[in-house]
């Protein structure tokens, strides 16, 4: 805008036609700080090739500015960004030291990017690079890898051959999806590798290129890869031992599992009795110490029908109080919805109440019930045939002594007693809350303890998946054809690993030295907090603006940014990224 100055500042300036300038910094500075500190402008651009005849900002650079975008905006559309970087031309041009030009962050341009980034052969070498400089930097533990896939619906056009198709889900079953396969890198929750694929897939095949590959980008051996149910597909696990890594994934309860099954409860429940199981503690959020599992584990042989190898592996059947108490609730809503199921297929004479005049009708009608709410053998039903008679004058007219009459019976059967089999209940009960895991790691690299401790943290690659959809918004997807869908989600794994690396530093600092930061909860004001995490950390840079004095001949002439508070300030030196990140935005002083 431009402004009409008084005298005194006329006089001091000699211009009196100048134009303000305000820009909003917020977190961008930050986010592209730590961008350019995890190299990934520098290594997009060593594997995206450059055109010969190519003008304006490289790929890395690109790439970085619409992430900083994403990331703050939660918005991924292409046409958005221009807008964006009229608003912010200023600090992007003085953040990444580049020249800048409304088209370099054209849609033709993103466009390009996404189709560099769809291609195995360069993502996959910017996926190794990114690893091995992020774990050398930062000194970051090898040891385990977490596996998951997730699925991405969208109101996409189900075509042959393309990435967008229908197949199991739990966000939406009735739109079509992609599959994302993950691994990441414990305890920080890091993407190391993803593949985006069709999503009519089934998760089992899915592991072992993502395993192939992280092996091959880690290059050592020994490693823990730990996943749900559908990594502990024999042949995975066969794969795993034949390169001599380790394994641990629960058991599935179906086939040889589910029939064995019984048998190991049976064990751990004898166990239980004469207290034989190994107890496991863990200490809750309010530093009390409580039980979280307990159990036993035994070993066996285990070898793969296409394949010679065969190794050893140890059952671990642990017993979780908490889901113990979760079932047995479970339970208890299925046997009260049973019993209010059964009393109303018998309901009291009455206009419009449906009576049931067979017995073989009453018995199919409680077992369909019983059967709904998996509630067998646990409920007696006990129900007696009523027989009500009714004397009428044959034929039509007035009766009278001489009338003949006939007698009419009515036959109900009325379910009159509905009793808990609590015997067979307190046995069911024994037997909740068991859960078989696979491990082929000797007890000396992972205790039955460990085990159980180490799979309970399987929330922290759950966490990438919530990033990917709720911080940089996967869904909807904004891009139509294949190879832009898979580049567009390589792209936001990118984004989510900042946000990840972000946080953790700022942890392991704040760990390091038992500090703890204040003014991070709006909500509580003096409430102090030593695991903050990547959105907090974002959110305590807003409201930071940069505003510029031009000459009218666009000269600058003054950059002032709204001070830094001493917890941005804070943050920002634990990063080690320093407030002059964004005091390089300034000049201080007016000059010609």
């Amino acid at each position: 805008m431009k402004v009409q100055l008084a005298q005194r500042a006329q006089e001091i300036l000699g211009q009196s036609d100048l134009v303000i300038i305000t820009e909003r910094v917020d977190d961008v500075a930050l986010l592209i700080g730590q961008m350019v500190k995890m190299g990934l402008p520098e290594v997009l651009d060593r594997h995206i090739p450059r055109h010969w005849t190519q003008r304006g900002l490289s790929w890395g650079w690109t790439a970085v500015i619409w992430l900083a975008y994403i990331v703050t905006e939660g918005d991924h559309r292409k046409v958005s960004v221009e807008t964006y970087l009229k608003g912010m031309h200023h600090t992007l041009s003085a953040l990444t030291a580049q020249v800048i030009e409304p088209l370099d962050l054209s849609d033709d341009r993103l466009s390009h990017l996404l189709k560099h980034l769809s291609k195995p052969t360069y993502w996959h070498q910017i996926e190794r690079d990114l690893n091995a400089r992020s774990i050398e930097v930062h000194a970051l533990p090898q040891d385990v890898i977490r596996c998951d896939a997730t699925t991405v619906s969208g109101d996409h056009e189900v075509t042959e051959g393309g990435l967008v198709q229908f197949g199991h889900s739990k966000d939406d079953p009735t739109r079509p999806q992609i599959k994302v396969m993950m691994g990441s890198l414990d305890p920080l929750g890091m993407p190391l590798s993803t593949d985006v694929l069709s999503g009519e897939r089934a998760d089992d095949g899915l592991y072992i290129p993502i395993i192939e590959r992280i092996r091959s980008g880690l290059n050592k051996t020994g490693l823990l890869f730990v996943g749900d149910c559908k990594m502990s597909a024999l042949e995975t696990r066969a794969y795993l031992a034949r390169h001599q890594d380790w394994y641990l994934s629960p058991l599935p309860l179906t086939g040889a599992t589910a029939d064995a099954m019984d048998a190991w409860i049976t064990a751990g429940v004898t166990k239980r009795e004469v207290g034989e199981l190994e107890q496991i503690g863990r200490t809750n959020d309010r530093g009390h110490a409580v039980l979280a599992a307990e159990g036993y584990e035994f070993e066996r042989t285990c070898s793969a029908p296409d394949s010679y190898v065969e190794w050893r592996e140890r059952v671990l059947v642990v017993r979780s109080p908490m889901h113990a108490a979760q079932q047995a609730a479970g339970l208890e809503k299925r046997l009260h919805h049973a019993e209010v199921q059964l009393t109303a297929l018998t309901p009291p004479r009455g206009r419009g109440k449906r009576q049931i005049t067979n017995e073989a009708t009453l018995v199919e009608a409680i077992d369909r019930v019983l059967t709904e709410h998996r509630v067998e053998g646990l409920l007696s039903v006990t129900w007696e045939k009523q027989v009500e008679q009714t004397t009428q004058y044959v034929g039509r007219g007035r009766g009278s002594s001489s009338r003949e009459k006939r007698v009419i019976q009515h036959t109900r059967y009325h379910i009159t007693h509905i009793a808990r089999q609590e015997d067979t209940i307190a046995a069911r009960s024994q037997r909740l809350g068991w859960k078989a895991f696979v491990t082929n790691a000797e007890p000396e690299r992972l205790s039955l303890q460990e085990a159980v401790l180490c799979y309970r943290n399987e929330y922290r690659v759950e966490r990438i998946f919530n990033r990917l959809k709720s911080r940089v918004h996967i869904a909807p997807l904004f891009v139509k054809l294949n190879e832009q869908i898979e580049g567009l989600t390589y792209l936001l794994t990118l984004g989510v690993r900042v946000l990840t690396v972000t946080e953790f530093v700022l942890r392991r600092s704040l760990e390091t030295e038992q500090a703890r930061l204040p003014g991070l909860h709006p909500e509580n004001k003096h409430k102090m907090t030593d695991k903050p995490t990547a959105e907090r950390i974002l959110k305590a840079f807003a409201d930071i603006s940069l505003t510029i004095i031009k000459h009218a001949t666009g000269e600058d002439m003054l950059r002032r940014l709204t001070p830094l508070s001493g917890l941005q300030e804070d943050i920002l030196q634990r990063l080690g990224l320093g407030a002059a990140l964004y005091g390089q935005l300034e000049i201080q002083a007016i000059g010609h």
